[in-house]
């Protein structure tokens, strides 16, 4: 599909943005190995939500979606921890990374054999990461090329380990803990730097004993999860788009409802901060042990900067967003130790950097970054996906802000995670 995107002269209003997409996934698999029913408010619309709910469900887990005083509500009847069974068919993880590493680390222990692959776009991805751990856990787990998917994941008894994560990932750390569940003692993982904890969080919520330290947790194996209600808040991620749209535009005023603002996914704000943003939050509240708020971008003198080390990681998804405003700001941007968008739906330093090139601006690239001048405008342009949904949000942002109309191609991919992307975008953009 294509998308015609006619620029704007500015961005206002209040709205919302799907559930948080880290959260939905995670909720969809612990409530599916919890006993009794459980109900989720909020359950992100994305399709790589909807590839865990069915591979969940192949598994023996069942679910619904229905309407409770107007809202969407997803409920799920667990199958308990043992209650798994093999599937009929290898699991299709569509096109989403976090469904195949996070549910190898339940497969790891079950009393089957599994098969679970994806689409064009996942089997090139690597997954050494995950599968090394999980063979130190007594898994036998085999794999394309040693590490790519297909993988068939022969279930068996697993132990605790003692892992230091090579490189910073939540989907890995999570992937171990969700084995560390079945495993016999302790599992510990110990990460470089702090990624998002929604896994500790959600293992806490559900009754996992868990100690949880400053990139440090421990875990118990054997815990008994029960089925309960659940809140998504809003995906930050999601959200990431719409404000640089706002700050794109000098007389923009937006709000933002019922954001995530877990202090492991808020790295974006604060790097926009740092960059001269006016972003006020409105008001704070607690769900399930994840912070929820209220958010409000206004238009703003945008100086620019350097994203590199630990920063680089954890706002690693919201690279191709910052880049476009990168190319606007005054002294531009420059993205180091990034060398893990090459490796994500598309080469991603590939993909924009093809995409500004496109729109007229100059960029260079390096193995693991980018530097975009700053002071530049965009051109009308065909910009190209590769079916990379955050390339299809992000170079659509930019196109409100070109020169002449811009046609984003595969923009269907922005499906994966925020379908309603470009209603959303008409409402807000004038």
């Amino acid at each position: 599909m294509t998308e015609q995107i006619s620029p704007a002269s500015g961005v206002h209003g209040v709205v919302t943005v799907p559930g948080d997409k880290s959260i939905s996934h995670r909720y969809a698999i612990l409530t599916s190995i919890a006993s009794g029913e459980s109900k989720i408010y909020n359950y992100s619309t994305g399709a790589d939500c909807q590839s865990t709910l069915c591979c969940m469900a192949a598994l023996g887990a069942r679910y619904a979606f229905i309407e409770e005083d107007g809202r969407r509500v997803l409920t799920v009847q667990g199958v308990g921890a043992t209650g798994l069974h093999a599937p009929a068919a290898p699991l299709d993880a569509g096109n989403s990374g976090s469904t195949i590493r996070m549910l190898s680390g339940i497969l790891a222990a079950q009393p089957f054999t599994t098969t679970i692959t994806g689409d064009e776009s996942l089997v090139k991805r690597p997954m050494r990461r995950i599968i090394t751990p999980l063979r130190a856990m007594g898994a036998n787990i085999e794999a394309a090329g040693e590490q790519y998917p297909p993988l068939t994941i022969h279930g068996a008894p697993l132990r605790g380990i003692d892992y230091q994560l090579p490189v910073a990932s939540a989907q890995v750390k999570s992937c171990v803990l969700l084995a560390g569940l079945y495993a016999q003692g302790d599992t510990v993982v110990h990460e470089p730097v702090v990624t998002r904890d929604h896994t500790e969080i959600a293992l806490r919520e559900f009754g996992a004993e868990i100690d949880i330290h400053p990139r440090v947790v421990r875990l118990r194996g054997g815990a008994t999860l029960a089925g309960r209600e659940l809140f998504v808040p809003g995906d930050l991620s999601s959200a990431a788009f719409l404000i640089v749209a706002a700050l794109l535009f000098p007389d923009a005023n937006l709000t933002i409802s019922n954001i995530g603002l877990n202090p492991t996914r808020t790295a974006l704000l604060d790097v926009l901060r740092g960059m001269g943003a006016v972003i006020k939050l409105l008001h704070l509240e607690q769900a399930n042990g994840e912070l929820i708020g209220s958010l409000q971008v206004k238009g703003s003198r945008i100086r620019g900067g350097v994203i590199e080390g630990p920063t680089t990681a954890a706002v690693i998804d919201e690279i191709p967003a910052l880049a476009v405003l990168g190319a606007v700001s005054e002294e531009g941007l420059i993205v180091r130790n990034a060398s893990e968008l090459r490796v994500k739906e598309t080469d991603r330093i590939a993909t924009i950097a093809e995409n500004l090139r496109n729109m007229g601006v100059r960029v260079s690239t390096s193995e693991d970054g980018l530097e975009i001048p700053g002071n530049q405008r965009f051109h009308a342009a065909e910009i190209h996906s590769r079916g990379d949904h955050r390339i299809a949000m992000a170079f659509s942002i930019a196109a409100l802000a070109a020169g002449g109309p811009c046609t984003i191609h595969d923009s269907d991919a922005a499906s994966v995670s925020f379908p309603e992307f470009y209603k959303t975008l008409r409402e807000i953009a004038r």
